[in-house]
């Protein structure tokens, strides 16, 4: 592929601020993550934002198949030469990923299983790993180079400054685990943050519990951090402090915890008994 400063000089390239674009340049870093994402030959990969095309490349050295995402139309130049003889493989779609419907998506990956990896801008990461999420066909696995104060949001455990929404979101669908810090020197160019690469398995273990009513206590939850959980439910959904008190009581909880403290069998539990 040679070297991605000098194909980008080559070709005139301007990085866009708007689309939070810091690409990786780092051979061991991008074979490093193809290996966190546990890529083999079998996989189909959906990659969301395929920038300079390093990370895709590298995908595609392992992958079965690779369908890139990339809003940029300014990268089909260079994507054109540093992807070059891996048009078996890769696939490169130049369309936001979050303006494509379900419905088109499964006709792009043919529904079948699929891994999906990125290099995500930051101001994009919880709406994107929540679209996967939440979507019916989901992935088996979501690997993702975010900020690091991101991605120690997503992997905390209860009780923690960084534990939440997104946090107790990603539990009710799988396993999230931080596989390897990033230093800030790594991209081209650099952010003013470090990153990290952070792998989410989805499962089944949740699979008949009614999740949109799990995640409606968890948001009422955390709608104000400092109040309890009981004022938090019983503002956000109107549900009598005396009746919540109650169903604590049951679960051996105290009635003045507040929404950190819970894990995600517990949101579970309190949704049923309310």
């Amino acid at each position: 592929m040679g070297d991605i400063g000098k194909v980008l000089k080559e070709h005139n390239f301007r990085f866009n601020k708007q689309f939070g674009q810091n690409f990786i340049t780092d051979v061991n870093l991008l074979q490093a993550m193809v290996g966190d994402a546990g890529v083999t030959q079998d996989d189909t990969v959906l990659e969301i934002g395929a920038g300079a095309g390093t990370l895709t490349r590298a995908l595609a050295e392992k992958a079965k198949k690779v369908y890139a995402f990339e809003i940029d139309r300014n990268l089909i130049p260079i994507l054109g030469e540093t992807l070059k003889g891996l048009d078996d493989k890769v696939e490169v779609i130049f369309k936001d990923i979050m303006k494509v419907s379900d419905d088109e998506l499964d006709k792009i990956i043919d529904s079948g299983k699929y891994k999906v990896v990125a290099n995500l801008p930051y101001y994009i990461t919880t709406p994107l790993i929540m679209r996967f999420l939440e979507r019916t066909h989901k992935p088996s696995s979501i690997t993702v180079m975010i900020q690091k104060e991101v991605g120690k949001r997503l992997t905390s455990s209860a009780d923690c400054g960084d534990y939440g929404v997104i946090t107790l979101s990603i539990a009710l669908e799988g396993k999230a685990k931080i596989m390897r810090e990033v230093p800030r020197y790594m991209f081209t160019p650099q952010p003013n943050v470090d990153s990290c690469i952070v792998r989410i398995d989805l499962d089944d273990t949740y699979k008949d519990v009614d999740k949109i009513r799990v995640k409606k206590f968890i948001k009422a939850a955390f709608s104000m951090r400092r109040k309890t959980l009981v004022n938090n439910l019983s503002s956000s959904l109107g549900i009598a402090k005396d009746k919540i008190e109650s169903a604590l009581e049951k679960l051996g909880m105290d009635t003045r915890i507040r929404g950190e403290v819970l894990k995600v069998d517990d949101y579970i539990a309190l949704a049923d008994l309310l």
